[in-house]
């Protein structure tokens, strides 16, 4: 059997083709490597569902409604937004967790990440990615994931279309500055370590 003919085999695969790499040309990961590894992962998962929201669903969404002799929104909203909502705010929370985790690693404990979000001994760059990071989090959760679920009824309850109206506006405002704020936070991430060290 094929293993990329299943989303597990095709993820098995691909980290035992890095852990292969890893041991064949590196010896192994130091705990920070693996830490940044899965904490870039699980950002890539994140951001890419969040540009996939913004640049591709939400005017797909907008264009079906507006579209009178086409299949209409239901299948995206039924079939693909429920799951492509799950990974997102998963992603963001591991994304978030390996960042911290990587903070202390960098900052020798606690004191590593108190520098970051303190923005002090050489961390500010790091620790300005690190707060647009936290506030992005915090969108995905208290803003955008209760929203849609109205939106969406994976509330289990119905709701007035005004209510339904209200959240995807609040909805889409908090995507948008998350989209907003990932391209300022990602320079900072990559930033770090690439020279932008203040």
């Amino acid at each position: 059997m094929n293993p990329l003919l299943s989303i597990k085999g095709t993820l098995a695969v691909g980290f035992i083709l890095a852990l292969v790499i890893v041991f064949a040309l590196f010896n192994g990961l130091t705990g920070l490597s693996a830490v940044i590894w899965l904490h870039v992962l699980a950002g890539v998962v994140w951001i890419g569902l969040l540009y996939y929201f913004n640049f591709v669903q939400v005017p797909g969404v907008g264009a079906a409604l507006a579209d009178s002799d086409g299949p209409g929104p239901a299948a995206i909203n039924k079939y693909v937004a429920p799951t492509a909502l799950l990974w997102f705010r998963w992603g963001a929370v591991v994304t978030w967790l390996t960042g911290v985790s990587a903070l202390a690693q960098l900052g020798g404990g606690a004191q590593g990440i108190i520098n970051a979000f303190t923005l002090q001994d050489g961390m500010a760059v790091i620790g300005v990615g690190a707060w647009l990071g936290t506030i992005m989090l915090f969108n995905v959760w208290v803003l955008i994931w209760p929203n849609q679920k109205k939106i969406l009824g994976l509330d289990g309850q119905s709701h007035e279309a005004d209510t339904i109206a209200s959240a995807k506006k609040v909805a889409l405002l908090a995507s948008r500055t998350n989209a907003a704020l990932s391209i300022p936070m990602l320079l900072c991430m990559i930033g770090y370590g690439h020279g932008m060290v203040m």
